[in-house]
């Protein structure tokens, strides 16, 4: 069980992927509406999302390697006011401007450079502060917070939008800027950070990955299209509910919310199952998960209808929410706290990329038909399901001792060497040493 004293820790960091997830999720509900009031086509809306993301993408690893060398907080609570500040400014925009479509894009791009220093941080310091199998529970709360914010953020996108179509960017603001104010003060560090020669960490994170990579990559790549597809598809079903079948505003967000509860809820219950089953199953959860999200898009072809097509969004979304937590655990377990911060960013990047690129893909749907473009874009899936199957290798993720015992063999080497005798053929040897 997790000690009194880390649950406040845990519950402000849970609000992290929360706040983080309504960039793009709060908005998907209100795009129609975005679209129709700026006057812009399915491609151009769905690269409001591709401006929050692959700035976000971009950021990460360097958030991340940031927090190595200064810590989590100091990186994660600025960021969330940047996040905040870049929504007010994409609200303001568009109540001023005339033509505000690139207004909303600057903010949008602020905004994403904001949330590259949130949710892969605080999946690092629930690495850092918790070990073994409560790490998996901590890690199974914030992926829940993280769907948690998926749920409610329909409801809250089209409750907003009833007031203005743009009242949902500055919704960001009152909820981000709070919320990194009070991790700056409520939130202790439990590891002490210490500036790395760049070269020694470059060469240690090489090190993970000569060891680790095509298990790692896979793992990476299945994290990456599980929401490539969440959001593809839910973009796309949410223009289909205006269109087809006249649903809107709260009704609309009740229904976008039911796939991402699954996802949600699946995760929160992966997190206890995995800590009490001390990680067994993890791959298998993962192509259980990716199964799921294939035959989800398949069905969404098939079958007509809005409860019909909802259903498949759903199991869509327990596809997603079965692959998320394994796929975390694998990422945050596969390396030390020194290097935590770098490897899970690394991954994050792919996540946001992958979300960055779903809802603009799915809407050439508007150019192509849906049944050709959904068709393509399950490919996507199919490949990281063969990869899942043939490159995990959980043992293999999750060992440590190769770095641990390194570490000690370091340590004792550089003890010996200071208590050799000053020779010139011992500066020889201890220069050599260095060298290598």
């Amino acid at each position: 069980m997790m000690k009194k004293h880390t649950k406040f820790q845990v519950f402000l960091l849970c609000l992290v992927p929360f706040i983080m997830v309504l960039g793009n999720s709060m908005l998907i509900p209100v795009l129609p509406k975005i679209k129709k009031a700026v006057d812009i086509n399915q491609f151009r809306v769905g690269l409001m999302v591709t401006a929050f993301s692959i700035p976000a993408g971009i950021v990460i690893p360097l958030a991340g390697i940031l927090s190595d060398q200064i810590g989590r907080k100091k990186v994660m609570a600025p960021a969330l006011i940047i996040y905040g500040s870049g929504g007010i400014l994409a609200g303001i925009a568009s109540m001023v401007l005339k033509n505000p479509y690139w207004g909303i894009m600057a903010g949008r791009i602020i905004q994403g450079i904001g949330a590259g220093g949130t949710y892969q941080l605080a999946m690092a310091m629930a690495g850092d502060v918790f070990k073994t199998q409560e790490r998996v529970l901590a890690l199974g709360l914030l992926e829940a917070a993280n769907g948690l914010g998926k749920v409610v953020s329909p409801i809250l996108g089209a409750g907003f939008a009833l007031i203005s179509w743009y009242f949902p960017f500055f919704a960001y603001g009152f909820l981000a800027i709070p919320v990194g104010i009070a991790i700056w003060f409520l939130v202790k560090e439990e590891t002490e950070f210490q500036k790395q020669s760049f070269q020694n960490y470059v060469n240690a994170v090489k090190e993970i990955f000569k060891n680790k990579v095509s298990g790692l990559l896979a793992s990476f790549f299945a994290g990456m299209v599980a929401l490539f597809s969440l959001f593809g598809i839910s973009s796309l079903y949410s223009d289909i509910l205006e269109k087809d079948f006249g649903i809107l505003g709260i009704k609309k967000g009740l229904v976008m919310a039911g796939p991402v509860f699954v996802m949600a809820a699946l995760s929160f219950a992966l997190g206890i199952i995995l800590e009490n089953a001390k990680n067994k199953g993890l791959k298998i959860f993962v192509i259980i998960g990716l199964i799921f999200i294939i035959v989800g898009q398949g069905l969404f072809l098939l079958l007509k209808g809005m409860w019909p097509k909802f259903a498949t969004i759903v199991l869509l979304g327990a596809g997603v929410g079965l692959v998320m937590t394994p796929v975390n655990t694998l990422v945050t377990g596969s390396c030390s706290t020194k290097r935590r911060g770098i490897i899970t960013c690394l991954y994050g990047s792919l996540r946001f990329f992958g979300v960055a690129i779903g809802p603009p893909l799915y809407g050439l749907s508007e150019k192509y038909g849906i049944v050709p473009t959904v068709a393509v874009m399950s490919a996507v899936p199919i490949i990281a399901l063969v990869a899942s199957i043939v490159f995990i290798n959980v043992n293999k993720i999750l060992q440590q001792e190769t770095y641990q015992k390194a570490s000690v063999a370091s340590a004792a080497e550089s003890s010996s060497e200071s208590k050799e005798p000053v020779s010139s053929s011992n500066k020889l040897l201890t220069l050599r040493r260095k060298l290598r």
